[in-house]
């Protein structure tokens, strides 16, 4: 009722057990007074009539409830999927502004300090004082790439400018160049875009995805592929790695942050997320969202 409201069939419905309730009080009072007079058989049987007129109507309106309800479960399903979208948007949004600062903020001011530690080195003809500069700069150039890293990760440009298919591409090179595993990317979809809300859902999950081989099953080859085939775009990810037990992911505290927030992500933008793994076998996962 707290969903439905007061709709007639709850009420013709509660009305008539209530009156049958009643019927059978008069009924056996009747009884115990002895022969029942012939006015209460009267309201007796007209009582039956109308408790079976009541529980008809109610029944035939029912399908008011069921529709009541479907439309509730549609309302709250709509709710929370704009409840997480906007958290994702936000979340994006930050990523992209903390980029920013860091890749305008802090690399100039590094880049500022590089400068005036050339300017200082012909000056410097100490050989220990020159080793010490040269450290320092090589320490700066460090601290420029990794800011470079870090504002990239947050917020790659090649997945603004480029696409998915790029993006994806740029982040398994580096992890190729890492020699910590081996990662064949394909793809029919160069140079083909989607909805930005899209292509970051399914760039986030990939990047999880890699991340999670790589930390936690000790997999030595991964395998990707991006293809777009009719109204539909597929990442398919398997991995060699020791695998697990999915039956454990239904317990909520065992259940991995990470493929929480894939699963959710993907829900946003109408898509699906299956993850199949078997100890000793590697993991595979499949998401699927509409173009």
């Amino acid at each position: 009722m707290k969903l439905t409201r007061y709709r007639l069939s709850w009420i013709l419905l509660s009305l008539s057990f209530v009156l049958m309730a009643v019927r059978k009080i008069i009924q056996l009072s009747e009884l115990l007074r002895g022969t029942p007079s012939y006015m209460w058989q009267m309201i007796d049987e007209w009582m039956g009539v109308l408790i079976s007129f009541m529980l008809i109507a109610g029944v035939v309106l029912i399908r008011e409830i069921f529709y009541s309800l479907k439309k509730a479960e549609s309302d709250r399903s709509r709710t929370e999927k704009r409840v997480l979208n906007a958290i994702i948007n936000t979340e994006e949004n930050e990523r992209k502004r903390f980029a920013k600062d860091l890749h305008d903020g802090l690399g100039p001011i590094l880049s500022t300090v590089k400068m005036s530690l050339s300017s200082l080195a012909p000056r410097i003809n100490d050989p220990s004082d020159v080793v010490i500069l040269n450290n320092t700069s090589h320490l700066i150039n460090e601290a420029i790439s990794t800011i470079k890293d870090i504002s990239n990760n947050l917020s790659p440009h090649i997945l603004t400018n480029f696409g998915l298919s790029s993006a994806i591409g740029a982040f398994t090179v580096k992890i190729n160049q890492t020699k910590a595993v081996e990662i064949d990317f394909k793809s029919n979809m160069e140079n083909q875009r989607l909805e930005s809300d899209k292509e970051v859902v399914i760039y986030r999950a990939a990047c999880e995805l890699i991340n999670n081989a790589i930390q936690h099953s000790g997999a030595s080859k991964i395998e990707i592929e991006l293809n777009k085939l009719d109204k539909f775009v597929t990442l398919q990810f398997y991995d060699n790695g020791r695998g697990f037990d999915t039956s454990k992911l239904s317990k909520e505290d065992t259940k991995g942050m990470g493929l929480s927030n894939i699963e959710t992500r993907v829900r946003t933008v109408e898509g699906v997320f299956i993850l199949e793994s078997t100890p000793g076998r590697g993991t595979s996962a499949l998401i699927k969202v509409m173009e």
